[in-house]
């Protein structure tokens, strides 16, 4: 009997906690955060089989931290809760001058990495706060953590057949956050799969990028050649990269639940002048310091100048 209520109490304190870091999230300005118990991140083999197919290209620390992503207990030891948050970045395309390029909508703002590292302190020291000694360990995709994998255990949402994490709220235009915790929080239900038969962000991909559903190629991927691949890009996928100069966003415009997005509440995601649809030949002849200059602050700087460049010459012969 005595044990039984125990359990009963330690239940109903997990459910507390959980309810309290949620309302917290909302303060901070998160749209949602869901809640999955710490452990493997997704079914055993899937994410090895990924890698051995060498879908993730020259992306080498994918391979280095396998062992820690497979499950986050090697990164934080005693964690028992894994908490995930989403940030809507979403914002309309300005109308595109002559002669410009295209940028993923996520990289119109300032560099999300940036804006979301207060609220992410804070939330993880909220955690923290809850039990005497507890630990955290928090990112935004600069961690080994699976983040899409962990969202989707947490409820946040469901991973789309392009890889992403959809919500029918937000459709997929947004950011995801994880905090890894050695609190124990009462965990949510993984969010019902809203794909269904469809296919148009598949059908979309002018590289065939997506070659299984939730299963992405990145050597076919234009995203990747246009901020990853520091090597030479193949003519076929340059051709097939149209105007896109920085990241790749047609796999999501061809996604019916994107038709339900909203505004971003957060000004810093807003786009800046020119980082939508950037002009074709004044970016071809910027010098590495104008380059600097003019994306500081921004995630188009991880492309670095000569990718950027490389990107752009390319654009402007498909435009022609």
């Amino acid at each position: 009997m005595e044990a039984n209520h125990e359990a009963l109490t330690e239940s109903r304190a997990m459910e507390s906690r959980a309810a309290e870091t949620k309302r917290y999230a909302a303060e901070l300005g998160f749209d949602a955060c869901g809640i999955a118990p710490a452990g493997p991140a997704a079914p055993e083999g899937r994410f090895a089989a990924w890698l051995e197919n060498g879908f993730h290209a020259d992306m080498a620390w994918l391979e280095r931290t396998r062992n820690v992503r497979e499950d986050v207990r090697r990164k934080l030891p005693g964690a028992q809760s894994v908490v995930v948050v989403a940030r809507n970045y979403y914002a309309a395309r300005p109308e595109a001058p002559p002669n410009s390029g295209r940028v993923s909508r996520y990289a119109w703002g300032r560099d999300y990495h940036q804006v979301l590292r207060k609220p992410m302190k804070a939330l993880a020291a909220f955690l923290e706060s809850l039990e005497p000694g507890a630990q955290c360990y928090w990112s935004v995709d600069t961690g080994p953590i699976l983040e899409r994998a962990w969202a989707a255990r947490a409820g946040v949402g469901w991973i789309g057949k392009n890889s992403l994490v959809l919500r029918r709220d937000l459709g997929s235009w947004f950011f995801l956050g994880v905090v890894l915790a050695t609190v124990e929080l009462e965990p949510d239900s993984p969010t019902k799969d809203g794909c269904g038969a469809c296919t148009r962000c598949m059908d979309a991909c002018p590289t065939g990028a997506i070659v299984a559903p939730r299963v992405v190629d990145a050597r076919r991927c234009i995203a990747y050649h246009t901020v990853e691949n520091r090597d030479e890009v193949p003519q076929a996928i340059a051709r097939a990269s149209g105007l896109w100069v920085f990241g790749c966003d047609m796999c999501q415009e061809a996604c019916p639940w994107n038709r339900f997005a909203r505004a971003t509440s957060e000004p810093a995601f807003h786009p800046l002048p020119g980082h939508a649809n950037p002009e074709l030949a004044s970016c071809a002849a910027m010098s590495e310091a104008q380059f600097d200059a003019a994306f500081a602050g921004t995630p188009i700087r991880r492309a670095k100048c000569a990718i950027f460049q490389r990107s752009v010459i390319s654009a402007k012969g498909n435009a022609q």
